[in-house]
């Protein structure tokens, strides 16, 4: 009887370690996601930049125009 306490003990502390493993991927799965979702908001906000760069540079490039002798 004694053995078969033992190994329900076993097999409790090893359920408790998994519960606790699994809570701690959880945790960094959420972590990857919101840096994840961070990085994807600042590659559109660096596009939308880029864009608007790209236009006062068309503009720039037709104000200079007149400049040019």
């Amino acid at each position: 009887m004694a053995h078969v306490s033992d190994l329900m003990g076993a097999i409790g502390d090893a359920s408790r370690d998994q519960a606790s493993g699994i809570g701690q991927v959880d945790a960094a799965l959420r972590d990857l996601d919101t840096v994840t979702q961070g990085n994807a908001r600042q590659a559109e906000e660096s596009a939308q930049a880029a864009l608007g760069m790209s236009s006062n540079a068309a503009i720039l490039g037709r104000t200079l125009e007149f400049f040019r002798l």
